[in-house]
């Protein structure tokens, strides 16, 4: 594989995990067929369908299409795969459920990981926004993003939690910096905090499927519809391109929709 591609891929300012993917897939291509054409790349699309998920399959598309688009045959791209979408909402914690999690961890003074959990639904941060909160912006209330495009995202931190979050950095004397930190002192990664908060969901006798950091943003965004149906102001809040990412939440859980077939249906 050229070296020339690597280089594009950067200036197009892709994340590294998706150069990697997309270096990957064209390697992959490349091991199975010596020329690129209109058979080969069908034949490549059968092969990930037969052995990807949907989510996979298209990643891989997109990274070929990238490839062809650079070598300038755009005339060769293929479809990606159509995502039948659900009439509910997956693996979303419960508000019951959340409210659990949070008189249990208080109850064992685990402040640590009752923060992480709070600062995620009470702000709808990426996990990967939480690892970059400061005390700074708790402080302040507020933790300002830009994007790639230098596009402006505020994140708000609400009253009670920036009320109940500096009484806690006082008590541990933490006066500035990142907040989350592993035992070292440094930023804790995201994959720390996915595996720590697995640990204390089965500690604490919760269905795992429903404990991981984007289940909590999933529940800030269910949770302010529920009290704010204001769809556009959710979209601006959680960082939504599209308004159409964001309509997702006016579905519900399958639970809730059980619950409802339960309570209403007597015949």
């Amino acid at each position: 594989m050229s070296f020339t591609f690597e280089k594009y891929l950067k200036s197009r300012n892709l994340s590294q995990n998706t150069q990697k993917v997309y270096l990957f897939t064209v390697k992959q291509y490349q091991s199975k067929y010596l020329i690129i054409n209109e058979k080969n790349l069908q034949s490549y699309k059968t092969f990930l369908v037969d052995n990807y998920k949907v989510k996979t399959v298209n990643l891989r598309i997109q990274a070929i299409n990238t490839y062809l688009k650079y070598l300038k045959k755009d005339h060769l791209r293929l479809p990606l795969l159509k995502l039948q979408q659900k009439s509910f909402l997956e693996n979303v914690i419960s508000e019951a459920d959340y409210e659990y999690f949070k008189k249990c961890l208080k109850e064992d003074k685990n402040y640590y990981w009752y923060f992480v959990i709070r600062f995620i639904t009470a702000t709808g941060a990426r996990v990967s926004e939480l690892v970059q909160f400061k005390v700074e912006h708790v402080k302040i209330g507020y933790f300002d993003l830009y994007s790639k495009g230098g596009k402006l995202r505020r994140i708000y931190i609400p009253s009670k939690l920036q009320e109940e979050a500096l009484k806690w950095f006082e008590s541990i004397n933490l006066n500035n910096g990142f907040i989350f930190r592993n035992k070292y002192g440094q930023r804790i990664t995201t994959r720390g905090i996915g595996g720590e908060l697995k640990k204390l969901g089965m500690k604490y006798g919760l269905n795992p499927k429903v404990i991981y950091p984007h289940s909590f943003r999933h529940r800030f965004a269910k949770s302010f519809l529920d009290r704010f149906n204001d769809i556009s102001l959710l979209a601006d809040l959680m960082g939504h391109e599209s308004i159409e990412t964001t309509r997702i939440y006016l579905r519900r859980t399958s639970t809730e929709q059980q619950e409802i077939v339960n309570n209403i249906i007597d015949w």
